[in-house]
Parts: structure tokens; sequence; C-alpha cells
């Protein structure tokens, strides 16, 4: 009596199946790749990339094959392309959304499809790993109990510096972004907001080759930028600047008030907008703010 050959076994679905995937990559260092990563990429029914390039170079590091459809998705289309991601997780399938470095959602395209899919009652998952704010945090030496991240600073001296100001009180470390050529500016503004013995650190490639984290107070780090700078040797990569938490109980003197006032008025800011706004900000008297202003220039 012969038996009847048993049936194939069914695929089994993926635990993704029907769900927006948020998935970290690696920061520099494709070792840092996780397998559920690895496994997304495969199996994928769409992946939406910030740089589809970056993403096929990215798989043929990790040596996988996307086998789903690849479709770009960044801050110019991610609010039109949403619902189109969407509709593929309603009909049952996954959707891997990647950045090119790093968590999506966090500096990078992937909140507005979060957000849609909540109002969808679409489920969103995430698929954990490397992050650039958090490895940079870890690294600072500084204070990682209450911390807050700042994203990239303004661009424009009088905007950096009213921003700047408005979070010299804060009291947990910060984290920012920069980019390379504009390090040595955001720097010094931050010394003239926060004060030149705030501490601080510079990190820079994180988990590359080149991995560089430079610490002190905002004066050392900016005399260190200067003089690489000086002698041809600027910093580069990607880069994270950690600021520590203004001190408790220090409230800002007029005095301490001075140079950022200043520096507003340089960046082209009139005088008397600067005092309004940052005296109103510390809490002191605008009179006396304004006549020790007056008197330093």
């Amino acid at each position: 009596m012969t038996s009847e050959p048993s049936a194939a076994p069914r695929p089994v679905p993926s635990v993704e199946a029907g769900s927006v995937v948020l998935a970290a990559t690696p920061i520099g260092n494709a070792e840092d790749a996780s397998p559920r990563l690895r496994r997304l990429l495969a199996e994928a029914d769409v992946v939406a990339a910030e740089d589809t390039r970056r993403l096929h170079a990215l798989a043929a590091r990790l040596g996988v094959t996307v086998q789903g459809r690849v479709t770009s998705y960044h801050e110019h289309n991610e609010a039109a392309r949403a619902d189109e991601l969407l509709d593929v997780v309603a009909d049952g399938g996954t959707v891997l959304v990647v950045s090119d470095a790093g968590m999506p959602a966090v500096s990078d395209p992937g909140y507005r499809v979060v957000a849609r899919a909540v109002e969808r009652g679409v489920r969103v998952t995430a698929a954990p790993g490397p992050s650039a704010v958090l490895t940079a945090l870890a690294l600072s030496g500084l204070p990682t109990d209450r911390f807050t991240f700042e994203g990239f600073v303004p661009r424009k001296p009088g905007e950096r510096s009213r921003w700047l100001g408005a979070l010299a009180a804060e009291p947990r470390t910060m984290v920012f972004f920069e980019a390379p050529h504009r390090i040595a500016e955001t720097l010094r503004a931050m010394a003239d907001a926060f004060g030149a013995d705030r501490p601080a650190a510079v990190a820079r490639e994180l988990t590359k080759t080149y991995e560089e984290v430079l610490r002190g107070p905002l004066a050392d780090v900016v005399a260190e930028v200067d003089a690489r700078a000086a002698d041809g040797d600027g910093l580069r990569g990607e880069i994270c600047v950690v600021v520590g938490g203004a001190p408790a109980g220090a409230a800002p003197s007029v005095e301490d008030l001075v140079p950022e006032v200043l520096a507003r008025v340089r960046a082209g800011e009139r005088l008397k907008v600067a005092v309004a706004d940052v005296a109103t900000a510390a809490g002191v008297p605008k009179r006396d703010l304004y006549a020790a202003a007056l008197a330093a220039k």
C-alpha cells in the first residue's frame, strides 16, 4: 500500500503582512544591519526608499536581492505618495519604508505616511536599529537621562540666533544635526547663545572608519574646529552636535545675555527687537538688557 504524497508546505506569511514597516538602516557600518532588515528587504511587496540608488547599493553590500517593487519616497513626494503606499497595505501587502541612513521619520521621510496610516486605521510597526541621534548622545559623555532632538539648525544667521536663544534655558541635553560647511559658524552661534563654558560634543562619521568625537566646553570645541579649518583639515562627513542643558537654577544675568543680543544685531536684527525677544525668553527686564547691550556695543 502506497501512501499519498504529502502536500507541499504552505509558505508562512510574514509577520509584517498588512503593515507599514519603518526600518532603520546602517548609519555607516553595514554590519549594523539587522537580520530583520535583510529579510524585509527581500520579502516586502514595496520598498519605499528616500534614494532608490542608495537602497540598491545597500542591498548589494548586504547580499540581498530586493524582490518587491522599489519606489522613491522623499520629502518632496511623501505626502502625495502616502495613500498609494497605504493602499498596498490595505490589500494585505507589506510596505517597507527606509531612509538613506538611520530611522525613518526622525529628520527623514516617514512621518507623513505614519500620520496618514493612523488616520486610516492601517497597522504600522518598526524594525528598529541604528540611530545617529542615540549613538551621538551615548558617546557624548553628557547626561542621557533627559534629552531633546532639535534636528538641523536654521541656516540664516538671524533666524539661527533667535532659534538658539530660545533654547538657552533648556535643561535637557540637546542633539542637533549639522552640515560640515556650516559647523564652525553654528558652534560659534551656540557659544554666543548658550555660553562659552557650556559642555558639548561634536560627533562625526559615526560607526565609520574615521569616527571621531570632539568633547569639551563650546569655546574649546570652536577653537579646535577653527584650527583644523585653518590647516585645511576641516570636519567632514555626517555630523551630530550634542550640547549639555542649562545648569539647574542658573538663571542668566543681564550680562550673560548681552553676547546673544549683539550676535543677533550683527546678523542684521534691530537692537530693540533682539533685546525684546531675548529678555522675554530669559525673564529679565528689557530696559536693563537694552542699556547693557548699548554699553557693550
